[in-house]
This record gives structure tokens, sequence and C-alpha cells, in this order.
């Protein structure tokens, strides 16, 4: 169920990213979508750009595009392609219709950091090498009206907690904090020289930094150890969009209810991405921080997997009709369309903002 005729607009988001009131509509809002999602929506392969030769890739990055402009949304997320090495594992993909064959997640036991030794050998990627021509190429063939965010390659605590391993990264917190501000550091100043690049490229709208910090119950370290390492590094990240007068995003997994005044008045967010009906229902954050920031999503993941087509449309309704009034707010999945998500679920919630989220 794309949109006909659709109409991009990236000052709908950006009104509703700024908190300037009520665009015309409820714009849509997604971190990304899984490739599965996007080849079902378009019908169209989308395989990984990093295995294609530089003319595959373009093809890719225009059904891409096509993906995010039939679908409705005002912009496209375009990553960046550099990586910082961490220890993969690996499992069977369980999903039903749309499965990869895989999933792969990173290992909390064993990272490539354990040791002053291991920190002086770690391949550190070099920021003067990241190819951007990615970003330049969607930023040349937008759609009229759309504009493009930048997704960063994972965060400052992610990054961290990613080459370590979250196991040895905590018990270093612990025993050996001088290595934990070194590779803050190195992660600090890689992000930073990343975004100030993108930033600068024709086309962004806006900076999107990924940093899980949270899981059901609290942040993944304390408080104090992320106002140590990760939140100045953060500013520095916000800083570099608000220097250009671009909106800085947060998306972020977890319960954050003891640092948001922290992401709020000393980072300097934007907006929030990333609600679960069993932490923090999106409308209950509306009315707790909708008058500081912009909050963004929030149908529950869980709910889209398991609910029917028409019980999809009575939640998204529901969620429109507490989130829309006064702005501030766009619709979208808690977290991404995962492709355990069945996609009649996922056109159904899309279809029924369409339908209802008109000011």
């Amino acid at each position: 169920m794309p949109f006909d005729h659709p109409t991009p607009d990236f000052e709908r988001l950006r009104k509703v990213l700024l908190r300037q009131g009520e665009p015309d509509r409820v714009p849509f809002v997604e971190l990304f979508a899984d490739r599965e999602i996007m080849e079902a929506v378009i019908g169209e392969p989308i395989p990984v750009l990093e295995a294609l030769d530089r003319e595959m890739q373009e093809t890719v990055l225009l059904r891409s595009i096509r993906f995010w402009y039939e679908s409705g949304y005002d912009y496209i997320t375009v990553d960046c392609p550099l990586t910082m090495p961490v220890n993969y594992l690996v499992s069977d993909d369980t999903a039903t219709d749309l499965s990869r064959g895989y999933r792969a997640w990173v290992s909390e036991s064993a990272g490539l950091i354990d040791s002053w030794q291991s920190f002086e050998t770690y391949p550190w990627p070099r920021p003067d090498d990241v190819d951007y021509s990615r970003l330049e190429f969607v930023g040349r063939h937008l759609p009229d009206g759309m504009g493009m965010i930048f997704l960063g390659p994972g965060g400052q605590l992610e990054n961290m907690m990613w080459i370590m391993g979250y196991a040895p990264f905590a018990l270093a917190l612990k025993d050996d904090p001088a290595l934990i501000e070194a590779v803050a550091q190195k992660v600090g100043e890689t992000l930073v020289s990343v975004f100030s690049t993108a930033a600068d490229m024709p086309g962004i709208g806006a900076l999107w930094l990924g940093d899980d910090m949270g899981f059901k119950t609290s942040t993944m370290i304390s408080p104090n150890d992320l106002r140590r390492y990760v939140f100045p590094w953060q500013k520095k990240l916000a800083e570099i969009a608000h220097a250009r007068g671009l909106p800085f995003l947060l998306h972020s997994c977890g319960n954050l209810g003891g640092i948001m005044d922290d992401l709020i008045d000393d980072v300097g967010i934007d907006a929030r991405h990333s609600f679960e009906d069993v932490i923090q229902p999106v409308a209950e954050a509306k009315r707790m921080y909708g008058d500081r920031i912009a909050i963004l999503g929030g149908i529950d993941v869980d709910f889209l997997c398991r609910a029917s087509e028409d019980e999809v449309r009575a939640y998204t309704r529901r969620v429109v009709e507490e989130c829309a009034p006064g702005g501030g707010w766009a619709l979208g999945t808690g977290n991404s369309v995962a492709n355990y998500i069945p996609v009649r679920n996922y056109l159904a919630m899309l279809d029924e903002g369409r339908r209802c989220g008109k000011y």
C-alpha cells in the first residue's frame, strides 16, 4: 500500500523534530528497514552494498530511495560504511516469511580489546579512508522535497561495548578505567570526524546517532559512568549538528529514565527514538518529554509481530490520537522495520497513518 502520489517534504519532518507546531500531516519515521522488508514492498532485490561493484551499488541505492519515497517518508537514512572490527556470533534466522538464513550479533563475553597490548594492536579505522560516495550519490538523486538523514556507524557506548565485549568492558570499568578512557577517546574522535564530514554533505537534513544505552529496567552502565565516558562525546556530535542548523536525533533502546535530563539538557538531543510498551509506551513519553524534545515512532515491535492486521490498525489509530496533537511526534515502529515483522502489519501501520494522521 505505498502512496499513489507521494508528496515528500522534509520541512514537514523538520517541523516535528524542532517542535515548531503541527505540520499538514503526521510524518513517518524509521531508523532503518531491513532489506528483506524493502524487497517485499518494492518487489526488487536489495543486496548488501559492500558485496557489489560501484554500478550495482548505485542501482541498489536507487531502489532504496524508491522504497522510502513510495512508502511515504520525507527522507531516506544513509549510513556510514565505516566499521570498527568486533567479534560476531552467528545463528539461524528464525523469521518466518523473510528469513535471511542467519542472524549475527556481537559477542558479549569476548571482545578484541581486553588489555593495553590489544588496545595498541587493534586495527582502528582511519576516518580519512571512509568512502562517502553513497551519501553523494543519494544526495544527487533525491526526489523533489526529500531530505537525507545521516546515520552514524554505531554510537559512543555501543562501539566501546562491542569492541571490548560487554562483560570485559564492565570489568574494566572497575579494574582499569584508564583503558576505558583510552577506548572512549579513540571511538569518540572517530565519530566526531565522521559526523563532521557527513554534516557538510549536500542534502543532509539531520544527524542520527544510534547508541543503545539501556535494557528493560536500567542503563547498561551507571549514569555516572555514562557522564564520564559517553555523554561528553555525544554532546560533541550534537554540537556538530547544531552548528550547521541540523536537528540531532538519538536512537537508544532500553530504560533511559535515569538519564533523560542529561540527554536533553546536557547532550542536547532534539528527538528521542526507540520505545517499548513494556518499558514506557510512547504516549507516556510524549506526555513526559514532549515539551522538551520530539518523540519518534513507538508502535511496539513485539505487538507488530504478534497482532492481527485489524489489531495493528486499531492500535495505530489510538497512538496517533494520543501523540499527534500539538505536533512533535512522527509515526513509526518502536525500533526498526525488522524482517520478522509481517509486511502486512507494517503496511497497515502506514496506511492508518495516512488515514488518520492529517491535522
